[in-house]
């Protein structure tokens, strides 16, 4: 004969909450119900589903079920012989919860968590070594919840403590007295945090949660003004290049972008090495000796007049930039250069 098992109860678990019975939802799960191992799943080798649960169905406080193993699947065939022997005579629920409470009425001794009024049935785990007969394994959005003691999550919240005066209210056992003074309470609470992290904000372990605010609060702003800064000296070396030409002025948002996501420097360096843009006319004006790209140690030069320009110079010039040519001989003579012949 099959041996059935309690899915779940009432009584208090290892999350220190407690399951209503009558709120849990099974509809679904009903329509396959999965029978996994250790609350495993995926299609690994002894992660699969190792059977089905049947005759489900509610007695006192208490849901229960009958395993059904697979006995074609060599894994879950191995679990079975443990179950019918003994050796395994445990099973677990997933369950999400859906609605939980804080109800004086609910709660249990023992009990930190909110009661579960409502939930859903995710699946069924056949399990080696629960934390007490209660065991449960809990669902938020399809992912196991893992809660420490004492940490707050918004699926199942911690218990309001007792006894516990709201502010500006007088303590149950000093009637009359005047209302709690701000000075008088306590400004925080030790924070539970991660060493690391205290270290890395520079603070003692025993840090507030007001001075671990505070210096977070203290690097951001320091993080603004370093963001401005460094955005105010891009700007100022993306308009400098455009004023000395190194870049047109319709590509200024490129290059402050640039420097957003290389940094300073490398924008700076790349800015550098762009060549100042000229006219042709300013290139050959003068000759080639004044162009870019002429030889090292060449000066260049400028006349007014056309009697300065060197013989073989003043061949070219009439040749290559005729206009230079007749503004020079204008200044010479005082009278429009007739036209050039080649």
């Amino acid at each position: 004969m099959a041996k059935e098992a309690v899915i779940s109860t009432e009584a208090v678990n290892s999350y220190g909450s407690r399951v209503i019975t009558a709120g849990i939802d099974t509809a679904q799960y009903e329509r396959n119900p999965v029978l996994l191992w250790m609350h495993r799943r995926s299609w690994e080798a002894g992660a699969m589903p190792i059977g089905r649960m049947e005759n489900m169905r509610r007695e006192g406080d208490r849901l229960i079920g009958t395993p059904v193993f697979d006995l074609n699947d060599e894994f879950a065939r191995q679990i079975a012989d443990k179950w019918e022997n003994g050796f395994l005579r445990m099973v677990s629920a997933g369950l999400e919860p859906m609605e939980q409470t804080d109800d004086p009425a609910l709660v249990l001794p023992g009990q930190t968590r909110q009661t579960v009024t409502k939930s859903r049935l995710i699946e069924v785990s056949v399990v080696d070594i629960g934390g007490n007969d209660e065991a449960l394994q809990l669902y938020q959005d399809g992912k196991a919840l893992l809660l420490a003691a004492g940490e707050e999550c918004e699926s199942l919240r911690l218990l309001k403590k007792e006894n516990e005066p709201d502010a500006g209210t007088a303590p149950d056992n000093e009637p009359g007295a005047e209302p709690v003074e701000e000075k008088n309470k306590p400004q925080t609470t030790t924070l539970q945090m991660n060493k690391e992290i205290l270290i890395l904000l520079g603070l003692p372990e025993t840090a507030t949660e007001e001075q671990a605010v505070a210096s977070l609060r203290l690097m951001k702003e320091r993080a603004d003004r370093a963001d401005e800064i460094q955005l105010s000296a891009i700007t100022a070396a993306v308009d400098s290049a455009v004023a000395e030409k190194r870049i047109m002025a319709d590509q200024r948002e490129h290059f402050i972008g640039l420097g957003k996501a290389a940094g300073l420097d490398n924008l700076t360096a790349t800015l550098r090495l762009m060549p100042v843009m000229q006219k042709p006319t300013d290139v050959i004006k003068l000759g080639r000796q004044s162009a870019p790209g002429a030889g090292a140690g060449t000066d260049r030069k400028e006349y007014t007049k056309l009697s300065e320009v060197p013989g073989a110079e003043l061949i070219r010039l009439r040749k290559e930039n005729p206009e230079e040519y007749a503004r020079l001989y204008k200044a010479e003579y005082s009278v429009d250069c007739p036209p050039l012949e080649d």
